[in-house]
């Protein structure tokens, strides 16, 4: 099929490391974790978490609709301003009818679910909200997006575990592809920074968990570290990254200057376990290997991998393998989850963004809290300080609970 070019014309982010796309990117430069102490988690075998601080949330949403959002809607919907602010697009001004919104998550409204199930048990029907449903739906933040923009086409809210970022842009590449809108609005968002959640992810074994007698000394912002030799288990994040999609040739009519072109994707199922990748990576392999061969690329041609790279003993080590295997060039790996934890449904948006940025900039951001990969990984891992490289093409891992396998090719445009 002879798909036409398409172009990522926005970016909106909001992540523990800033409220917007530029101090997102600045933070993960940096290079040190997001990581604290959540005082709504105390007494939680996990009570420290990656969360966005330094906004009146409701404030910023404005109007009088933030009483029926749930957190992670309010982060897609402030992140989706960006973005289409950023394309030099303005609602009041485009057909809504051909405007597109997908946005993913993984757990959705969990975190509200829980909240009204708590109130309900302890106080009655009266102290539950009205908008009690409305905070749990999954589609509220395409819904809600749409609303706001005016966006009338059609709207989906894919789920695909922590690979719903990527599985939701590569929806709105096919849209755009088939013809089914001329802009989308399209990414991940997620919230699930809550007692429940916490305990779950302890309970699994896949949490990383103080250990006041280890190297860190019980630092949350020293516990997620990609990579390294002594990785003990991810630690929590937040937050949304949604992108403005555009067929090229239309986004160079209007005038507009692409920060990056989306070239490919590929998507597997490991049909292994619904927690642990298959040991062997193959089938995520294989997803690595569609998104080459749709973007037209051959391995050689890859400058720059951001991992998936979550810290936990298994995930590392067969992502680490299957790079050494699938780019024997040995391109820099990034793995921004040790300074943005793991923000589970958003992280393949954010991830992805952060990819886009990478190519527009010429740099490779560091992973947090690692000196020197596992000795027995073959990958080159940037380290301690941002490394300045020619970037042209890049990919970004996503792999998700239930064996979801998603990558991601971008390119300079």
């Amino acid at each position: 099929m002879n798909r036409p070019a398409i172009a990522v014309t926005g970016l909106g982010m909001i992540t523990p490391a800033g409220l917007t796309t530029d101090t997102t990117w600045d933070g993960v430069c940096r290079g040190g974790s997001f990581a604290r102490t959540v005082p709504e988690l105390h007494g939680c075998a996990v009570d420290f978490a990656c969360t966005i601080t330094g906004i009146d949330l409701d404030g910023a949403v404005g109007g009088r609709s933030a009483f029926r959002m749930g957190r992670y809607v309010k982060f897609a919907v402030l992140a989706a301003r960006e973005a289409v602010a950023d394309a030099g697009l303005d609602p009041a001004h485009w057909d809504g009818a051909r405007v597109a919104v997908v946005v993913g998550t993984s757990s959705g409204g969990s975190a509200g679910l829980t909240e009204q199930a708590v109130a309900l048990e302890r106080r009655g029907p009266e102290a539950t909200s009205p908008s009690g449903i409305l905070l749990t739906i999954p589609s509220m933040p395409a819904a809600e997006i749409a609303i706001q923009m005016k966006a009338t086409g059609p709207s989906l809210a894919p789920c695909t575990a922590c690979s719903s970022g990527v599985t939701a842009l590569s929806v709105a590449r096919d849209m755009l592809a088939l013809g089914q809108c001329d802009i989308a609005i399209a990414g991940a968002t997620e919230s699930i920074v809550f007692p429940v959640a916490m305990t779950g992810f302890a309970r699994s074994g896949a949490a990383a968990l103080r250990d006041t007698d280890g190297p860190e000394g019980g630092d949350p912002a020293r516990l997620c570290r990609p990579f390294a030799a002594d990785r003990a288990g991810l630690v929590m994040g937040e937050g949304a990254a949604i992108m403005v999609l555009e067929r090229a040739a239309d986004a160079r009519a209007r005038g507009a200057a692409p920060r990056a072109l989306l070239a490919g994707t590929g998507a597997t199922t490991d049909a292994h376990h619904p927690t642990s990748p298959h040991p062997s990576g193959a089938v995520a392999q294989a997803a690595v290997e569609a998104a080459l061969r749709d973007a037209g690329w051959r391995a050689e041609d890859v400058d720059h991998v951001n991992a998936h790279g979550t810290s936990t003993p298994l995930n590392d080590a067969t992502e680490a393998a299957l790079i050494g295997r699938a780019y024997p060039h040995r391109p820099p790996v990034t793995a921004p989850k040790g300074v943005l934890g793991h923000c589970m449904g958003a992280a393949g948006a954010i991830e992805a963004g952060l990819t886009v940025l990478t190519l527009q900039h010429g740099i490779v951001p560091p992973i947090a809290n690692l000196d020197a990969p596992d000795p027995g990984f073959a990958i080159d891992c940037v380290t301690k300080t941002p490394r300045e490289v020619p970037v042209r093409r890049a990919v970004s891992h996503s792999f998700g609970f239930g064996g979801q396998n998603a990558v991601i090719a971008l390119e300079a445009p």
